[in-house]
């Protein structure tokens, strides 16, 4: 069965998160996923307050940048969040947006160098084990967990480059892609992906999560146009009922994306209601 979610907007102030991810659980829906963007909410804070107001619902963060946080620290914060909700909590990370590391004084000079050294320090601390690396950028003298997690926990990238994807299938457990992929750019990404885990000897299955942009409503067409001119880069989304977006996220399915998490506009007038047309429309399309 191909996974199903949708999008927390970080454009909605942090006090909704509590009611939508209530309703998200409620309704039957899957997976709620929260971004850690610049400059408006956190990540880890985000997802653990969703985390405890539900039972069963996963909750995903595409994605945490590297370049803010210490790999030590994410390591914690993962292995803690395992610990308190176990399998739930699906943590991704990536080189960020380059203008907002350079904001905040943390861009380097090589992001696939920096993204290659914490995937490998991170799984490793995650696996309970003690780390001592120089690398370029991540730098542990002795480091270990004293609360590793109770179970596997699995560490997607969020990236989009040829050089990247490769490396998320070297060294991360699954890879999320931007809501710009298109089927062929899932294939394509998948190729690459393939490229990375055939190099590094890797057998183990590597989940393909993907955002879609979907509008319903009455002037969903123009909401969604209006939102990738806004964006920029390619223009895909699909816009309509639920027949139109359950295609859409099958079609994506059929190249290759594991899980797809519908994402909303900016501007969405009825979160909620948005949450709802995921769970109890579009669901019971997908197969």
């Amino acid at each position: 069965m191909t996974g199903l979610g949708a999008v927390f907007r970080p454009q909605l102030p942090p006090e909704r998160l509590r009611a939508i991810a209530r309703l998200a659980e409620e309704a039957g829906l899957e997976e709620l996923w929260l971004w850690e963007d610049c400059f408006l909410e956190g990540g880890i804070s985000t997802a653990s307050a969703a985390l405890a107001w539900t039972d069963r619902l996963r909750v995903g963060v595409g994605l945490l940048p590297v370049p803010l946080r210490n790999v030590a620290l994410t390591a914690m914060e993962a292995a803690t969040l395992d610990r308190m909700f176990p399998g739930r909590a699906a943590l991704c990370v990536g080189h960020g947006v380059q203008s907002w590391m350079g904001q905040v004084g943390a861009r380097v000079e090589s992001p696939v160098t920096l993204l290659r050294e914490y995937l490998d320090a991170l799984r490793a601390l995650l696996r309970g084990e003690r780390v001592t690396t120089g690398g370029r950028y991540v730098k542990l003298d002795g480091v270990a967990l004293d609360w590793p997690p109770a179970q596997a926990v699995h560490v997607l990238a969020g990236v989009t480059g040829p050089r990247s994807l490769r490396l998320s299938g070297e060294a991360a457990d699954g890879t999320l892609l931007t809501a710009a992929t298109s089927p062929d750019g899932v294939r394509a990404a998948r190729g690459l992906i393939e490229e990375g885990r055939e190099a590094a000897g890797r057998t183990e299955p590597h989940p393909v999560v993907v955002y879609l942009r979907a509008t319903t409503g009455p002037d969903a067409a123009a909401r969604l146009r209006a939102e990738i001119e806004r964006e920029g880069g390619a223009d895909h989304g699909v816009a309509g009922d639920a027949g139109t977006v359950a295609k859409a996220v099958q079609q994506l399915a059929d190249a290759g994306a594991d899980t797809v998490i519908l994402q909303p506009t900016g501007d969405e007038p009825d979160p909620e209601g948005f949450v709802r047309f995921v769970a109890e429309e579009v669901r019971p399309l997908v197969p």
